[in-house]
């Protein structure tokens, strides 16, 4: 009846380790994204949206991962205590310590991204904080691996046990929560993603501005003028967006947006795919706007200003 079993708690190992992994480097993501944003080095880039979805992916695959992992260890406890696999089991054993190499491999992983980040000049302080994350993760999982293989009755309760579970399941619930105090909520996720939209029409609209004045030599009156000179602009969203004719050589482009363009460390974070002179890179404020338009060729002894 063991032997017959072996296929099926292989799979039970199997399956902890991928939880495991996900846990461990989830729980890792979310304190250096913490440890990035508390602690800000100027001389390093934080993207904010990156960062953003570092916790969004965390979250995610604690939500996923972190039940899973408890009842699949739960299943291997109540199947070794029913005999249904033995202690010394070569599966058990092979097993338990491949999860400490695979385990191995992922601390060596954020070992050493954490010391290249050193190399790079980042602050003595995260890179203390940092290491120290890892070393209390990697402490947890090798601890409990190494505890749980020389146990002689590993299904037995006793006080070590307990003291492994109510760490890890503090530990992941102490970053769980705290993430949500340092990320951007579903909603505002969602407003900052529309307004890149609105940034990226306007973007085009800018664009098809400067085409028509680049082959008539003067702005357009309206909207509809730009459209009937441009081959692309009746394929954009332009609905609540406005075209407005300052000058002979100046223009604004108005629209309403459900933020601003400073994030919450107050650094600006313009949306700019193509890195060239844009409306889409000025600042603005959640609200309507009217964004100052770029001329690309102003006419000789022209300003900005059209004067």
């Amino acid at each position: 009846m063991v032997d017959k079993n072996n296929a099926k708690f292989a799979f039970y190992y199997l399956l902890s380790l991928t939880a495991l992994i996900f846990m461990a480097i989830s729980v890792g993501l979310i304190a250096f994204g913490i440890i990035n944003q508390t602690i800000a080095d100027p001389l390093l880039n934080n993207y904010y949206n990156s960062i953003n979805n570092q916790f969004k992916f965390a979250i995610s695959a604690l939500i996923i991962a972190t039940p899973l992992y408890y009842i699949v260890v739960s299943l291997i406890r109540k199947g070794i205590k029913r005999g249904e696999l033995e202690i010394e089991s070569a599966i058990r054993r092979w097993l338990t310590y491949f999860i400490l190499f695979v385990s191995s491999l992922i601390i060596l992983g954020f070992l050493i991204s954490v010391i290249n980040g050193f190399l790079a000049g980042e602050l003595t302080l995260r890179f203390i904080l940092k290491a120290l994350t890892v070393f209390v993760i990697s402490g947890l999982v090798f601890a409990y691996y190494f505890y749980d293989i020389k146990q002689d009755n590993p299904a037995q309760e006793n006080k070590v046990n307990k003291v492994f579970l109510i760490a890890s399941v503090l530990l992941v619930l102490t970053a769980f929560v705290s993430v949500w105090f340092f990320m951007e909520s579903p909603k505002k996720a969602r407003d900052r993603r529309l307004d890149e939209k609105i940034l990226n029409d306007i973007s085009n609209l800018e664009s098809s501005i400067n085409f028509y004045y680049s082959e008539k030599k003067f702005l357009p009156e309206n909207m509809t003028d730009v459209a009937e000179n441009s081959q692309h602009l009746n394929y954009l969203n332009t609905q609540g967006i406005e075209y407005k004719k300052n000058g002979e050589s100046s223009f604004e482009i108005c629209a309403t947006f459900k933020g601003d363009s400073l994030n919450n460390n107050g650094n600006s974070t313009p949306y700019n795919p193509y890195n060239i002179r844009s409306i889409s890179a000025r600042e603005y404020k959640a609200g309507y706007n009217c964004l100052a338009g770029d001329l690309w060729e102003v006419p000789t002894g022209v300003n900005e200003k059209g004067i």
